[in-house]
């Protein structure tokens, strides 16, 4: 498929910041809805995506974030991506609560 651009991300990100939308993407593998929900959005935004885009680019975008962040966590500052802190607002709390919890 065609690239997505820089506004098309954002505008992605944003609907996935809405804390609806992330309380469905973490309750749920099944997230095809969702994600045609997501794509209606972004229609809104006069932005054309289909749902497999969108949990493409949404798969994508976490995989890099998570790669940033363990990178970062062992020390490392060479690794970077253009939406870390934006992703950072929006995953970085699920994953330092998990982090936060006691073992027992």
């Amino acid at each position: 498929g065609k690239h997505w651009t820089v506004n098309e991300v954002r505008a992605l990100i944003r609907i996935w910041s809405d804390k609806n939308i992330q309380q469905q993407l973490e309750g749920t593998v099944r997230n095809k809805r969702i994600f045609e929900e997501v794509a209606a959005r972004l229609q809104k935004f006069g932005i054309d995506r289909d749902w497999k885009q969108c949990r493409t680019k949404y798969k994508n975008l976490k995989h890099e974030y998570k790669s940033v962040k363990s990178a970062q966590d062992s020390g490392s500052t060479s690794k970077s991506m253009k939406f870390f802190h934006e992703l950072d607002a929006i995953l970085g709390h699920c994953t330092m609560e998990q982090a936060s919890k006691p073992d027992n």
